[in-house]
């Protein structure tokens, strides 16, 4: 879960880094025709830039969530729940050193956006957070415990 979070993490951070040093505050680069462009956007509120003037809510939720994911993480024993979990932290943990260190100031910082879609702009933070969500649905869903399947012996990374 851990070495998951990590990569999820240095990937966002560096992909910001190079969002931060090679676009520019309204140029639009095309990836995908009519589907995937680069739009630098810095954040200050949650999905769609709801909240703006909350920018400290956020953090504090961010902080909870690493908090949260890595108290539940000591009864992990399926590796479904270590991959979900893992994506979980490492976008929360992102966003939470972007509400901390980024400007306009400490725990008031704005996230890095550079990835549109067309309906909204993010970052590979919010790619893994909602892959992370979608998986945590389905094993939800399914009932798959924490724990593991009863019998069946599955590493807890």
């Amino acid at each position: 879960m851990i070495v998951l979070a990590a990569m999820v993490l240095l990937t966002d951070q560096v992909s910001k880094f190079w969002a931060l040093s090679a676009l520019s505050d309204g140029e639009r680069i095309t990836v995908i025709p009519q589907l995937i462009h680069f739009r630098l956007l810095l954040n200050p509120g949650a999905a769609f830039s709801i909240g703006e003037g909350a920018t400290w809510v956020f953090t504090l939720t961010a902080a909870a969530a690493v908090v949260g994911i890595l108290y539940v993480a000591r009864r992990l024993r399926s590796t479904a729940w270590t991959i979900v979990l893992g994506a979980l932290l490492g976008g929360a943990a992102s966003h939470l050193l972007d509400r901390l260190f980024r400007p306009p100031g400490f725990a008031q910082g704005h996230v890095v956006d550079f990835i549109d879609y067309g309906l909204f702009v993010g970052n590979v933070a919010d790619i893994a957070l909602t892959g992370g969500c979608a998986l945590l649905l389905l094993l939800s869903v399914r009932g798959v415990p924490l724990e593991g399947v009863a019998g069946k012996e599955h590493p807890s990374a």
